[in-house]
């Protein structure tokens, strides 16, 4: 759920750029996958769950990871840790095909 919902923000607010596009039609794929539960779709969310941070250090390095609002970063977190929580990555391994 909160893939889609960060596809929704990255769609708003983001400007439209192939990057900008590439990266909401991911998390939304990934959003999809997850919910069909296919392996391919916990690793796509994986991807697009880092790609903030390695985007941000690629263009400001260091001080361009933690360079945005703080809401904006705590919901990166918090999909970040929920998709490598222990239980979900439990859940993934043993009922994902």
């Amino acid at each position: 759920m909160l893939l889609y919902v960060s596809a929704a923000f990255d769609a708003l607010f983001a400007l439209f750029s192939v990057f900008g596009i590439l990266i909401v039609a991911g998390k939304v794929a990934a959003g999809y996958l997850i919910a069909n539960e296919r392996k391919v779709g916990y690793q796509l969310g994986l991807v697009m769950a880092f790609s903030p941070f390695v985007l941000r250090f690629l263009v400001g390095g260091f001080d361009g990871i933690l360079g945005t609002g703080i809401l904006s970063l705590m919901f990166e977190i918090l999909l970040v840790a929920l998709l490598l929580h222990e239980q979900s990555r439990e859940h993934q391994r043993i009922w994902f095909s």
